[in-house]
């Protein structure tokens, strides 16, 4: 019997399914023992269910392969084969809080990558380097649930990911206002260039509800506990545009920065670089042995050159300078769906594991 803790995938058909069936392969602590979709995809084997739509560039693990796909609406089916699961399930919103919420109450942790519960007051939305105190709001949502071990927890949205770092990074400086753009991969959309040629060669100014997250999640990440919720903070102020660009993965940002406190170039760099979280003082299996790395090439960081620093979970950030409006500017880039989405999951759930939240049903 493996000492390690059983797995669920709920969505796992779908390209962040895919992608955390990837990044769990030969996991130290974590096994994938099910693999739950939806009802047409349920009685297959999971290389069948997925057939030509295997999105990844690494092969589908062999251990895989031959799991044969349950109903993710057979809640309690499900959950007595699984110590926790990593919910990527394509439904409607409301659809994806009562799963989620019904997983739970059996007494099975959640870990999500959808935005469904991101604003539920209770439960914490983690950039493990950045927050890991959040997740002490856990007992609160426990009480609420009517829970000994289920509860949700859940990341952000992928775009957020290559700013949020160097704002946290810069919180001594008290940061209060910030102007971002993000230009996404297409791989946010879950899809890849086959599935989407008219990308190719063209730039979607719009991508529908990114806007808003990518200006007030960051606030929620920064925002402190009180009583039985997480109240999110005041500032920084964020405007943000979105664009989707034709790059299959990796998220830039380019940013202008106002601060309180104004600080050097060279003591903005040294924040960055010396910036680390729980994950690194954990050592967890996933977690980047440097978090923010500052790049001091006029040209970097570039998408088909960094996007894969510390395997997807590191922030590359660069081109940091006064402006003439605002303080400061610089240009970041993250992986959208590995630090940004499974890879940011799988990190979070090592936390919770190391915390003592998620353990051996």
């Amino acid at each position: 019997m493996s000492e390690k803790l059983r797995v669920g995938i709920l969505g796992g058909t779908g390209m962040v399914g895919q992608r955390f069936i990837s990044l769990l392969e030969n996991h130290p602590w974590f096994e994938v023992t099910v693999i739950a979709a939806s009802p047409r995809s349920a009685g297959k084997k999971y290389i069948d269910a997925v057939g030509d739509r295997w999105k990844m560039t690494t092969p589908m693990p062999e251990a895989v392969k031959d799991i044969v796909v349950m109903n993710v609406n057979e809640v309690e089916k499900v959950a007595a084969q699984v110590d926790f699961v990593f919910s990527a399930v394509d439904m409607t919103k409301d659809e994806i809080r009562a799963i989620e919420e019904q997983y739970a109450k059996t007494e099975t942790p959640v870990v999500s990558n959808n935005s469904a519960h991101r604003w539920t007051p209770d439960v914490p939305m983690i950039i493990p380097e950045i927050n890991a105190d959040h997740i002490e709001i856990i007992e609160a949502q426990k009480k609420r649930l009517g829970t000994k071990r289920g509860f949700i927890a859940v990341k952000p949205n992928c775009s957020i990911q290559s700013y949020t770092p160097a704002l946290a990074a810069w919180a001594e400086f008290e940061p209060y206002e910030v102007v971002a753009s993000t230009y996404q991969a297409i791989s946010g959309a879950g899809k890849t260039f086959k599935d989407w040629p008219e990308m190719v060669g063209n730039v979607i100014p719009y991508i529908g509800g990114e806007e808003e997250k990518s200006e007030q999640e960051p606030l929620r990440i920064f925002g402190h506990i009180e009583g039985d919720k997480i109240v999110k903070a005041d500032e920084p102020v964020i405007t943000c545009q979105c664009i989707r660009i034709p790059v299959l993965n990796g998220h830039t940002a380019t940013v202008f920065v106002k601060f309180r406190k104004k600080p050097t170039k060279e003591q903005l760099i040294e924040k960055l670089v010396n910036y680390s979280g729980e994950p690194q003082k954990l050592a967890l299996p996933s977690a980047p042995k440097q978090f923010i790395r500052y790049m001091e090439e006029d040209n970097r960081p570039q998408v088909t050159l960094d996007v894969d620093y510390e395997n997807g979970m590191g922030i590359s950030i660069g081109r940091l300078r006064e402006d003439t409006v605002y303080d400061y500017k610089f240009v970041g880039l993250s992986h959208n769906t590995v630090r940004g989405a499974a890879g940011g999951a799988v990190l979070c759930a090592e936390l919770l594991k190391a915390k003592g939240y998620i353990d051996r049903k």
